[in-house]
């Protein structure tokens, strides 16, 4: 049996206390966390600001304070709408439906309050290590740019998509008009499951490239025939074909059936292992607050790959664990340079050591590494780290002083869970009904929302982690999930259908509306008036000044993400890396 000190929950910020002002679907959520981490303090949600802050007082002489908002003073971004379109958000996930549309979530929101709390956690652990930046600032429209940050170095690549970006894909749909999400990495998987069903084998072929790249190109225009298939059976027969062939079947669960099983659980758990020194490099006399800090990082595809990055951005010296040759995804299509874009925008700037985690001998090498960080972190199957021995509790042999964090899917906290996923995650969860307003069918977006929303909880835990190791001198146990970052997302909806309220938003919400040459998006207040006027026959610019004369609020909608480097509302704050691809600027300014 565990000892206490393995198993007691305890919280970073006790002691300290906060107050918050600002965007309250930023603001709000932010003081949420922060009270969750064990900071006292309130949020005067302010719906006219613009821009906002928070400040943490308690952990010195001087108060640690966040700017945070919607955008920049000349970026005209003002709401949820608007920085959905003008970021790209709006282009991606509307790829599916072959032209733009807006999230009904306040997707960019949450995103910058988890980066809000990010900022706050890294300040202070830089403080406690004697690093003295005590102000951050980060907005909307910087979270928006970083979840695009893959998409868009793709369409800056030097060569072309593997993929065709055209619409469609997912959720298929069964005889009973039951809608259901299909999920395999494994082609001869997916080959037995459409042939268990009689797909025609033509659809079946020119199905898989699609399917498997919809992570990379957030559509999937597979053979309609599919459809048809799954049309013709029911969903017993279907999942009967998914448990011969190996695929999952995950059936859209409603956001009131969520709400009707949510257990109230914070969306990371951070436990105490045993007192050990702190480990890692002395703190240099300056520069950014994980500075000296190590991270060792075994992570696969997005999740966990984008925590450790922004832990580097954080200053954090990151070395990547990669199989023997290195990580296949180097060589995913679009490439700069040879290297993959979109493993550029998540892996730039770390060191790769080459670890068969097969091997004995490369386990004891990679256990020696482990000794030497900061932080270990991956996002492994369940049940696999123990299975290797390189579970928390084996690595605190070797050093006690180590923050060990688990990014992964479920954190156990649902029975019969199928893959963790993002696509299943948000099939289960309820997100593909939150993310499309009333009257439209429920289709989680192939926009990897879940994934990016995963990697920025888990960097936040990560800091967590540290800090608590900072004022405790203990190691700590760090677990975060996807099923956190759902619920997360959807919080607000699950609240209204947990007290019997509607859970969606209105029909046609944050649809933009057509230009001559383009969209618009009106700000979610505007909306309603913007869309009385008829705009088809307007250039964008002058439907934009229209609207104005008026005075509604609205933005041109980013259709080409390739445009976000010469678009005037982010005005040099895209760059290219040293291989050429394009990179979004770091969602915080320290100072």
């Amino acid at each position: 049996m565990a000892s206490p000190a393995t198993t007691r929950t305890v919280r970073p910020l006790d002691t300290l206390r906060f107050e918050a002002s600002g965007p309250p679907q930023i603001t709000g959520l932010a003081a949420d966390r922060l009270r969750l981490l064990g900071a006292q303090g309130e949020a005067a949600g302010q719906d006219g600001p613009a821009s906002g802050q928070v400040v943490i007082t308690g952990a010195g002489p001087r108060p640690v304070r966040a700017t945070t908002g919607w955008g920049g003073p000349k970026s005209g971004l003002v709401d949820e709408a608007t920085v959905q379109a003008a970021t790209g958000v709006m282009a991606v996930h509307g790829r599916r439906d072959g032209g733009p549309r807006g999230l009904a979530v306040d997707y960019t929101a949450t995103a910058t309050a988890v980066l809000t709390v990010q900022g706050l956690l890294a300040t202070l652990v830089g403080a406690a290590r004697g690093i003295h930046p005590r102000q951050v600032t980060t907005s909307a429209e910087r979270a928006g740019l970083l979840a695009v940050s893959q998409y868009l170095a793709a369409a800056g690549a030097d060569e072309g998509e593997a993929a065709d970006l055209a619409p469609g894909g997912p959720p298929f749909t069964s005889a009973e008009g039951t809608l259901f999400e299909l999920e395999t990495l494994d082609p001869g998987a997916w080959a037995v499951f459409w042939k268990a069903l009689d797909a025609p084998a033509d659809a079946m072929r020119a199905g898989w490239r699609p399917f498997q790249f919809r992570y990379a190109t957030a559509c999937a225009p597979f053979p309609a025939a599919l459809h048809t298939v799954t049309r013709s059976h029911s969903t017993a027969r279907i999942r009967q074909a998914a448990a011969l062939s190996g695929a999952q079947v995950c059936v859209l669960r409603t956001l009131a059936e969520r709400a009707a099983e949510h257990d109230g659980a914070a969306p990371w758990s951070l436990r105490l292992m045993e007192p050990g020194a702190r480990t890692g490099q002395p703190a240099p006399s300056g520069g950014r607050p994980l500075a000296g800090i190590t991270v060792l990082e075994a992570g696969r595809r997005i999740q966990a790959p984008l925590a450790a990055h922004l832990l580097g951005l954080l200053g954090a010296e990151v070395i990547r664990i990669e199989p023997p040759g290195g990580d296949p995804l180097r060589g995913m299509p679009p490439a700069c340079s040879g290297i993959s874009a979109r493993w550029l925008a998540l892996n730039r700037g770390k060191r790769a050591v080459e670890i068969d985690i097969k091997s004995d001998a490369d386990r004891r090498r990679l256990r020696d590494i482990a000794a030497e960080a900061d932080v270990f972190l991956h996002n492994w199957a369940p049940g696999k780290a123990g299975e290797l021995g390189l579970d928390a509790q084996d690595l605190a042999t070797v050093n006690p002083g180590l923050v060990y964090a688990y990014t992964g899917g479920w954190a156990d906290r649902l029975p019969d869970a199928p893959m963790g996923t993002d696509f299943m995650v948000q099939a289960r969860t309820g997100v593909g009904e939150a993310v499309r307003p009333e009257g439209e069918p429920p289709a989680p977006s192939l926009m990897t929302l879940l994934d990016v929303m995963g990697g920025l909880t888990g960097a936040e835990a990560v800091l967590a982690g540290l800090l608590l190791r900072e004022r405790t001198g203990h190691g700590v146990r760090v677990d975060s999930s996807l099923l956190g970052a759902a619920d997360t997302l959807t919080a607000p909806a699950l609240r209204r259908a947990a007290r019997g309220a509607n859970p969606r938003r209105p029909a046609g919400f944050r649809h933009p509306l057509p230009t001559a040459d383009g969209w618009i998006a009106p700000s979610d207040a505007c909306a309603v008036a913007a869309a009385a006027h008829d705009l088809g026959e307007l250039a964008t610019p002058d439907a934009l000044s229209l609207l104005a004369r008026h005075g509604l609020t609205a933005t041109a909608v980013t259709t080409d993400l390739a445009d976000l480097h010469h678009d005037a509302r982010f005005a040099g704050s895209i760059s290219r890396d040293a291989h050429g691809a394009p990179a979004v600027p770091d969602p915080w300014s320290l100072s």
